[in-house]
């Protein structure tokens, strides 16, 4: 069986990388749960689907970061884990990952919705819509993972799921049409998503220009979303980009391993929170009864 090998990191270069890492993702994940606080209490956006998309978003970051941040640790500590913990713990991530540049397509065409047909917005776009959307969301994911599930299963003797091995996904899914396999389905899914996202913002941003209402704002907005999932996009080619880069590079694998994790993985979930926990004035005003709680939120409805 051939597996990708990895040295370990002297013990204090590996206690430096799980301070950075550990300390930037709680804190990342403080700030995402304090918005999903917001969304569970009050009504006006657990009925809204624009706002359900993007606590959608905000989970989903949750989620990867917390498994990010246990990976990590113990790489670096225990160094090797069971077998059938690390394809579980794989599983989740990577669907959490996937969900993100397909969550935001469907916010782009929420989007669309709501600013070229703005009476048809609330039939369309519903709460029950939306949650069939999500579910949708996660099928496709696990389109992505299951058949690499099943050929392993498959093909592995049980002992091997009992062994211990480095936890990378090359290194348990070594079936090289298997690699073939997801090269082509993350090309798939990159292509549709930036076909959705170019054809609902540019419409975005011709309608908002017509009306000139708010349209500074609709297209910072436009940005803001086409650089996260253009940062979001980076996680199909996760893999590629680290391997060339340790072609040129054998002797510092594990630094370039590190950091473009860091940079794919962690700097996304940056801007989730600042489009809209912070430019949204609803979510804005609410946030301050945690952050500021002097500061009582405006009523609405």
């Amino acid at each position: 069986m051939n597996t990708t090998t990895v040295s370990r990191d002297p013990l204090y270069v590996a206690i430096l990388k799980n301070v950075i890492t550990v300390v930037l993702s709680l804190a990342i994940i403080y700030v995402n749960g304090t918005l999903v606080h917001t969304f569970r209490k009050h009504q006006v956006f657990n009925m809204n689907s624009r706002y359900i998309l993007y606590i959608h978003l905000v989970v989903n970051d949750i989620i990867m970061l917390a498994l990010m941040v246990l990976l990590i640790f113990l790489s670096q500590t225990v160094f090797t884990i069971n077998v059938s913990f690390c394809i579980i713990v794989l599983i989740f991530a990577i669907s959490s990952n996937l969900n993100n540049p397909l969550t935001l397509a469907a916010m782009a065409l929420e989007c669309y919705l709501a600013i070229c047909f703005p009476l048809r917005h609330p039939q369309i776009c519903t709460v029950r819509k939306t949650y069939i959307v999500i579910s949708l969301i996660w099928f496709l994911s696990s389109l992505t993972i299951l058949p690499d599930l099943f050929a392993v299963v498959a093909t592995r003797p049980a002992t091997y799921f009992n062994s211990r091995i480095f936890c990378l996904w090359a290194n348990i899914f070594t079936d090289p049409q298997l690699e073939k396999k997801r090269d082509v389905s993350n090309i798939i899914y990159l292509v549709t998503v930036w076909l959705v996202l170019f054809y609902a913002y540019f419409r975005i941003l011709f309608t908002a220009q017509a009306a000139s209402t708010n349209a500074k704002k609709a297209r910072n907005t436009v940005l803001l979303h086409g650089f996260q999932l253009l940062l979001c996009m980076l996680s199909y080619v996760h893999s590629i980009m680290i391997e060339g880069i340790i072609k040129f590079f054998p002797g510092d694998a594990l630094i370039i391993r590190f950091v473009i994790s860091l940079l794919i993985q962690v700097t996304p979930r940056l801007i989730s929170p600042i489009v809209y926990g912070i430019r949204d004035k609803l979510f804005r005003e609410y946030l301050k009864r945690y952050f500021l709680p002097s500061n009582k939120p405006k009523k609405y409805p």
